[in-house]
């Protein structure tokens, strides 16, 4: 048996000697990838740098006074995050929580803000030959923050800025 101090001292020699590699990048032209969720009945994808982390709902403690798309604030490793129901906030419907329930948690300038999704796809790939009109997609208030659109088999992808999202005054001021 193995002194305890000894297999520590050795995992730290080895992990401080790995280099980490770099990433996998894929300089293909016109292809684009994100991270692909769903609201409602449609299937969206967000960049990326968009998307901080992708977390499980967090117990929810209401706010009062706050719109009705604010479900309230959760502790995500001790910071108080803002959650909002994105469902609710775009198409004016609550979304159904349930324990599986996951959230993005997306970044804007006074700080982070989870918003819910109704079920999470994963990475997604799109490449420049399968850009479809995206006015034909997205209509009401995703129209203003769908930037392209992609079919891919037997759906259409509208890609979903979550930046313009986090800059749209309306998102910023959850006080009703």
């Amino acid at each position: 048996m193995r002194d305890p101090f000894a297999m520590l001292l050795d995992y730290e020699q080895r992990s401080l000697a790995h280099v980490a590699g770099v990433p996998e990048q894929f300089d293909a032209p016109g292809l684009w990838r994100g991270v692909g969720y769903r609201i409602g009945d449609y299937r969206l994808a967000s960049a990326f740098n968009e998307v901080v982390e992708i977390l499980p709902l967090p117990p929810i403690t209401p706010v009062p006074g706050a719109q009705s798309w604010m479900l309230g604030v959760g502790n995500v490793r001790g910071n108080l995050l803002p959650i909002v129901d994105l469902k609710q906030f775009l198409e004016g419907e609550r979304t159904v929580l349930h324990e599986t329930q996951r959230v993005l948690i997306v970044r804007q300038p006074d700080g982070d803000v989870a918003v819910t999704i109704d079920e999470l796809f994963g990475q997604r790939s799109f490449q420049e030959g399968q850009q479809v009109d995206p006015a034909a997609f997205a209509r009401g208030r995703y129209a203003h923050f769908v930037e392209r659109a992609y079919r891919l088999a037997d759906h259409t992808w509208g890609v979903f800025s979550l930046a313009r999202l986090a800059r749209t005054p309306e998102f910023r001021q959850a006080a009703a």
